[in-house]
Protein backbone atom coordinates (compact mmCIF):
# COMPACT_ATOMS: atom_id res chain seq x y z
CA UNK A 1 0.00 0.00 0.00
CA UNK A 2 1.50 3.57 -1.00
CA UNK A 3 1.45 6.68 0.66
CA UNK A 4 0.37 9.73 -0.28
CA UNK A 5 3.95 10.73 -1.27
CA UNK A 6 4.19 7.45 -3.40
CA UNK A 7 1.15 8.06 -4.39
CA UNK A 8 1.62 11.78 -5.98
CA UNK A 9 5.44 11.10 -7.11
CA UNK A 10 4.24 8.00 -9.03
CA UNK A 11 1.16 10.08 -10.56
CA UNK A 12 3.89 12.87 -11.83
CA UNK A 13 6.56 10.26 -13.18
CA UNK A 14 3.59 8.57 -15.09
CA UNK A 15 3.03 11.99 -16.42
CA UNK A 16 6.50 12.86 -17.27
CA UNK A 17 7.23 9.38 -19.17
CA UNK A 18 4.29 10.27 -21.18
CA UNK A 19 5.50 13.36 -22.28
CA UNK A 20 8.38 11.65 -23.44
CA UNK A 21 11.19 13.11 -20.84
CA UNK A 22 14.61 12.16 -22.01
CA UNK A 23 14.61 9.13 -18.75
CA UNK A 24 11.48 7.81 -20.76
CA UNK A 25 13.06 7.20 -23.55
CA UNK A 26 14.06 3.39 -24.46
CA UNK A 27 17.88 2.51 -25.77
CA UNK A 28 16.75 0.93 -29.21
CA UNK A 29 19.96 1.20 -30.89
CA UNK A 30 22.85 -0.61 -28.40
CA UNK A 31 25.14 -4.00 -29.80
CA UNK A 32 26.86 -5.29 -27.11
CA UNK A 33 29.85 -2.46 -27.37
CA UNK A 34 27.85 0.29 -27.21
CA UNK A 35 25.65 -0.28 -23.92
CA UNK A 36 29.53 -1.47 -22.20
CA UNK A 37 29.92 2.43 -23.73
CA UNK A 38 27.08 3.96 -22.37
CA UNK A 39 27.13 2.48 -18.76
CA UNK A 40 30.73 3.50 -18.11
CA UNK A 41 30.23 7.44 -19.33
CA UNK A 42 27.67 7.25 -17.02
CA UNK A 43 30.25 7.40 -13.58
CA UNK A 44 30.50 4.39 -10.98
CA UNK A 45 30.97 1.49 -13.67
CA UNK A 46 34.27 0.29 -15.04
CA UNK A 47 35.32 -1.90 -18.00
CA UNK A 48 36.73 -4.57 -15.35
CA UNK A 49 32.85 -4.26 -13.67
CA UNK A 50 31.19 -4.92 -16.93
CA UNK A 51 33.39 -7.40 -18.01
CA UNK A 52 31.58 -9.92 -15.06
CA UNK A 53 27.69 -8.76 -15.38
CA UNK A 54 27.41 -11.84 -17.47
CA UNK A 55 25.04 -13.81 -15.33
CA UNK A 56 24.93 -11.65 -12.77
CA UNK A 57 21.66 -10.80 -11.19
CA UNK A 58 21.34 -7.03 -11.83
CA UNK A 59 18.54 -4.77 -9.96
CA UNK A 60 17.63 -1.13 -11.88
CA UNK A 61 16.21 0.23 -8.83
CA UNK A 62 13.65 3.02 -9.29
CA UNK A 63 15.30 3.30 -13.03
CA UNK A 64 12.60 2.18 -15.32
CA UNK A 65 12.66 4.03 -18.96
CA UNK A 66 14.03 0.96 -21.04
CA UNK A 67 17.59 2.44 -20.55
CA UNK A 68 20.05 0.93 -18.32
CA UNK A 69 18.27 -2.19 -18.21
CA UNK A 70 18.60 -2.80 -21.70
CA UNK A 71 22.29 -2.50 -21.39
CA UNK A 72 22.61 -4.69 -19.02
CA UNK A 73 20.40 -7.37 -20.58
CA UNK A 74 22.48 -7.06 -23.88
CA UNK A 75 25.83 -7.34 -21.31
CA UNK A 76 24.07 -10.64 -20.30
CA UNK A 77 22.91 -9.73 -17.39
CA UNK A 78 19.86 -10.98 -15.60
CA UNK A 79 17.91 -7.86 -15.26
CA UNK A 80 15.02 -6.82 -12.93
CA UNK A 81 13.76 -3.57 -12.78
CA UNK A 82 11.90 -2.22 -10.05
CA UNK A 83 10.16 1.24 -10.58
CA UNK A 84 7.06 3.34 -9.00
CA UNK A 85 5.59 4.02 -12.34
CA UNK A 86 3.97 2.11 -14.69
CA UNK A 87 4.54 3.97 -17.43
CA UNK A 88 8.23 3.82 -16.95
CA UNK A 89 8.25 0.08 -16.68
CA UNK A 90 6.44 0.06 -20.10
CA UNK A 91 9.40 1.29 -21.52
CA UNK A 92 11.25 -1.65 -20.41
CA UNK A 93 8.88 -3.65 -21.82
CA UNK A 94 9.42 -2.37 -25.49
CA UNK A 95 13.47 -2.50 -24.91
CA UNK A 96 13.19 -6.08 -23.91
CA UNK A 97 10.60 -7.17 -26.86
CA UNK A 98 13.03 -5.01 -29.41
CA UNK A 99 16.39 -7.35 -27.97
CA UNK A 100 14.45 -10.51 -27.39
CA UNK A 101 15.59 -9.68 -23.79
CA UNK A 102 13.81 -11.48 -20.56
CA UNK A 103 13.01 -8.97 -17.69
CA UNK A 104 11.39 -9.12 -14.76
CA UNK A 105 9.44 -6.10 -13.99
CA UNK A 106 8.02 -4.95 -10.44
CA UNK A 107 6.13 -1.74 -9.44
CA UNK A 108 6.55 -0.46 -6.36
CA UNK A 109 8.04 2.10 -3.77
CA UNK A 110 11.34 1.83 -3.35
CA UNK A 111 10.84 2.34 0.81
CA UNK A 112 9.81 -1.58 0.28
CA UNK A 113 11.53 -3.90 -1.19
CA UNK A 114 9.83 -6.45 0.63
CA UNK A 115 9.39 -8.58 -2.59
CA UNK A 116 12.72 -9.33 -2.82
CA UNK A 117 14.35 -12.16 -0.96
CA UNK A 118 17.65 -11.66 0.84
CA UNK A 119 21.02 -11.50 -0.99
CA UNK A 120 19.33 -11.43 -4.26
CA UNK A 121 21.62 -9.05 -6.12
CA UNK A 122 24.99 -8.65 -7.55
CA UNK A 123 24.47 -5.64 -8.85
CA UNK A 124 22.31 -2.46 -7.90
CA UNK A 125 22.06 0.41 -10.16
CA UNK A 126 19.89 3.30 -8.53
CA UNK A 127 20.53 6.89 -10.50
CA UNK A 128 18.76 9.89 -9.70
CA UNK A 129 15.74 8.82 -7.44
CA UNK A 130 17.00 8.86 -3.69
CA UNK A 131 15.96 12.39 -3.31
CA UNK A 132 12.18 11.37 -4.23
CA UNK A 133 11.72 10.18 -0.96
CA UNK A 134 12.15 12.61 2.63
CA UNK A 135 14.16 9.81 3.97
CA UNK A 136 17.13 7.39 2.16
CA UNK A 137 17.73 5.38 5.44
CA UNK A 138 14.64 2.84 4.42
CA UNK A 139 16.00 2.19 1.13
CA UNK A 140 19.68 1.50 2.25
CA UNK A 141 18.32 -1.07 5.02
CA UNK A 142 16.43 -2.63 1.89
CA UNK A 143 19.13 -2.58 -0.34
CA UNK A 144 21.87 -3.59 2.62
CA UNK A 145 19.29 -6.61 3.14
CA UNK A 146 19.01 -7.84 -0.48
CA UNK A 147 22.23 -7.39 -2.02
CA UNK A 148 24.55 -10.32 -1.68
CA UNK A 149 28.07 -10.02 0.07
CA UNK A 150 30.70 -8.56 -2.13
CA UNK A 151 28.13 -6.55 -4.14
CA UNK A 152 27.96 -3.49 -6.01
CA UNK A 153 25.75 -0.47 -5.17
CA UNK A 154 26.19 2.63 -7.90
CA UNK A 155 24.06 5.27 -6.85
CA UNK A 156 23.25 9.02 -8.41
CA UNK A 157 21.80 11.55 -5.69
CA UNK A 158 21.27 15.54 -6.13
CA UNK A 159 24.43 17.13 -5.22
CA UNK A 160 23.10 18.71 -1.60
CA UNK A 161 25.50 21.62 -1.52
CA UNK A 162 23.60 23.08 -4.81
CA UNK A 163 20.26 21.59 -4.65
CA UNK A 164 17.23 23.85 -5.16
CA UNK A 165 19.53 26.55 -7.61
CA UNK A 166 18.83 26.56 -10.81
CA UNK A 167 20.17 28.20 -14.15
CA UNK A 168 17.56 31.19 -13.63
CA UNK A 169 19.26 31.83 -10.37
CA UNK A 170 22.20 34.00 -12.20
CA UNK A 171 22.27 37.20 -11.03
CA UNK A 172 25.13 38.65 -13.40
CA UNK A 173 27.84 37.35 -10.75
CA UNK A 174 26.84 33.76 -9.69
CA UNK A 175 24.55 31.05 -8.70
CA UNK A 176 23.77 32.36 -4.90
CA UNK A 177 22.43 29.78 -2.38
CA UNK A 178 19.40 30.35 -1.02
CA UNK A 179 17.84 27.73 1.19
CA UNK A 180 18.95 26.53 4.10
CA UNK A 181 21.25 23.37 4.32
CA UNK A 182 18.93 20.98 6.17
CA UNK A 183 18.54 17.03 5.85
CA UNK A 184 15.41 15.91 4.41
CA UNK A 185 13.67 19.38 4.27
CA UNK A 186 11.90 19.35 0.65
CA UNK A 187 12.97 21.50 -2.11
CA UNK A 188 10.96 24.28 -2.87
CA UNK A 189 11.66 25.53 -6.87
CA UNK A 190 10.02 28.74 -7.86
CA UNK A 191 8.67 27.14 -10.62
CA UNK A 192 7.87 22.88 -9.74
CA UNK A 193 7.27 22.13 -13.01
CA UNK A 194 9.66 20.51 -15.54
CA UNK A 195 10.70 21.90 -19.12
CA UNK A 196 10.55 19.27 -21.45
CA UNK A 197 12.42 20.33 -24.74
CA UNK A 198 11.31 18.50 -27.73
CA UNK A 199 13.39 17.57 -31.25
CA UNK A 200 11.87 20.25 -32.78
CA UNK A 201 12.75 23.05 -30.05
CA UNK A 202 9.48 23.36 -28.81
CA UNK A 203 9.03 23.04 -24.79
CA UNK A 204 6.47 21.59 -23.05
CA UNK A 205 5.94 21.62 -18.85
CA UNK A 206 5.00 18.92 -16.75
CA UNK A 207 4.33 19.18 -12.73
CA UNK A 208 7.30 17.33 -11.02
CA UNK A 209 7.48 15.30 -8.08
CA UNK A 210 8.25 16.33 -4.69
CA UNK A 211 12.06 15.92 -4.19
CA UNK A 212 14.15 16.10 -1.03
CA UNK A 213 17.44 17.17 0.39
CA UNK A 214 20.23 14.56 1.96
CA UNK A 215 23.09 16.15 3.82
CA UNK A 216 26.51 14.41 2.12
CA UNK A 217 27.17 13.06 5.59
CA UNK A 218 23.59 11.03 6.02
CA UNK A 219 24.22 9.40 2.84
CA UNK A 220 28.15 7.95 3.20
CA UNK A 221 27.69 7.86 7.22
CA UNK A 222 24.24 5.25 6.74
CA UNK A 223 25.22 3.63 3.80
CA UNK A 224 28.68 3.03 6.01
CA UNK A 225 27.04 1.82 8.94
CA UNK A 226 25.05 -0.80 6.82
CA UNK A 227 28.57 -2.22 5.86
CA UNK A 228 28.97 -0.88 2.38
CA UNK A 229 32.59 0.44 1.54
CA UNK A 230 33.03 3.49 -0.46
CA UNK A 231 34.62 2.66 -3.82
CA UNK A 232 34.41 5.99 -5.80
CA UNK A 233 33.04 9.48 -5.59
CA UNK A 234 32.35 11.73 -8.41
CA UNK A 235 31.16 14.72 -9.51
CA UNK A 236 28.10 14.11 -12.20
CA UNK A 237 25.90 16.14 -14.55
CA UNK A 238 24.08 13.69 -16.07
CA UNK A 239 25.05 12.74 -19.71
CA UNK A 240 24.64 16.95 -20.37
CA UNK A 241 28.54 18.53 -20.74
CA UNK A 242 29.13 21.34 -18.68
CA UNK A 243 30.53 24.14 -20.66
CA UNK A 244 32.25 27.32 -19.10
CA UNK A 245 31.99 29.37 -22.20
CA UNK A 246 28.19 28.87 -22.31
CA UNK A 247 26.05 32.09 -21.58
CA UNK A 248 25.78 32.46 -18.02
CA UNK A 249 22.18 31.21 -17.17
CA UNK A 250 22.22 28.50 -19.51
CA UNK A 251 22.21 24.81 -18.13
CA UNK A 252 25.71 24.09 -20.01
CA UNK A 253 26.80 26.80 -18.15
CA UNK A 254 25.53 26.18 -14.89
CA UNK A 255 26.40 22.77 -14.57
CA UNK A 256 29.98 24.11 -15.21
CA UNK A 257 29.59 25.84 -11.86
CA UNK A 258 27.69 23.45 -9.96
CA UNK A 259 27.93 19.99 -10.59
CA UNK A 260 23.95 19.31 -10.19
CA UNK A 261 24.71 15.85 -9.72
CA UNK A 262 26.99 13.08 -7.55
CA UNK A 263 27.61 9.33 -8.19
CA UNK A 264 29.08 7.06 -5.40
CA UNK A 265 29.88 2.69 -6.04
CA UNK A 266 30.13 1.05 -2.73
CA UNK A 267 30.95 -2.40 -2.00
CA UNK A 268 28.82 -4.49 -0.10
CA UNK A 269 31.12 -5.71 3.42
CA UNK A 270 29.36 -6.87 6.16
CA UNK A 271 31.15 -7.01 8.85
Amino acid sequence: MMDELAQYNQERWDALAEAQIIFSQPWLHLDRDSARKVLVEQQGVTTAVLNQIAGKEVLCLASGGGQQSAAFGLLGARVTVFDLSETQLQRDREAAAHYGLTMRLIQGDMRDLSIFTANSFDFIWQPYSINFVPDPRPVFREVARIIRPGGLYRLQFANPFVQAIEEEDWDGNGYPLNQPYVDGAEIIYADTAWTLRREDGSSVKVEGPHEFRHALSVILTELAARGFVLQGLWEDSDRTPPDPEAAPGTWEHFIAVAPPFLVLRAAYQPG
